[in-house]
C-alpha cells in the first residue's frame, strides 16, 4: 500500500507535523512525503493525506502567504496546498484524509483542513477521516506539547478499507 503526505508549511510547524503523519503511515504504508509546490502525483496511491496552514480562516492564499512572509516566514514560491488541490486532476475513489495546524485559541480560527475535505470531495476522493487540525500556540509556532505525537497516532489510524 502507498500514502502520498503533501504539505505546505511557511514557519515549520506543518512540515513538522506532516512528517509525524508519514512516521505514523510507515507501519502499513510506503510513504512518500511531499511539499504542495512540488506538485507530486497521486497516480498509484491507495492514500493521499494533505494538509497546510490555516490562515484567515482557511487554506492560505498568496496575500496570506505574502503577510506570513512579512512575520518572518520563509518564501513560499509555486502555489500551496489550494494551488496544489486546484491543479488536481479528478480523483475518484482515492481514499483521503486532511489535517491543518492553527492557533490555538478560544476565538473561532476556521480551518483549513476542512476546506481541503470539501475540496478533495469535489475531486471525487473518499474521505476516511474527520478533519484533523494541530495546535500551535502562536503564528509562528511552536507546536504545543505532544502535538507529534498526537500526529503521530492520528496517522497510524487511518485506514483505507
Amino acid at each position: 500500500m502507498k500514502a502520498l503526505v503533501v504539505y505546505e508549511s511557511m514557519f515549520g510547524n506543518t512540515a513538522a507535523i506532516a512528517r509525524a503523519i508519514a512516521e505514523g503511515l510507515a507501519g502499513g504504508y510506503e510513504v512518500t512525503l511531499a511539499d504542495a509546490a512540488a506538485r507530486p502525483s497521486a497516480a498509484g496511491v491507495d492514500l493521499l493525506v494533505v494538509g497546510g496552514p490555516t490562515h484567515a480562516l482557511s487554506m492560505s492564499r498568496p496575500a496570506t502567504r505574502a503577510d506570513a512572509v512579512k512575520q518572518g516566514a520563509s518564501e513560499h514560491s509555486g502555489g500551496g496546498l489550494r494551488e496544489y488541490l486546484d491543479a488536481s486532476p479528478g480523483l475518484a475513489g482515492l481514499a483521503a484524509a486532511t489535517f491543518d495546524t492553527r492557533i490555538d485559541t478560544r476565538y473561532p480560527t476556521g480551518s483549513a483542513a476542512r476546506k481541503a475535505r470539501r475540496k478533495l470531495r469535489r475531486l471525487g476522493c473518499r474521505v476516511v477521516a474527520p478533519a484533523e487540525s494541530f495546535r500551535v500556540s502562536g503564528t509562528a509556532g511552536p507546536l504545543l506539547d505532544g502535538e507529534t505525537a498526537r500526529a503521530r497516532k492520528w496517522a497510524a489510524g487511518l485506514r483505507v478499507a
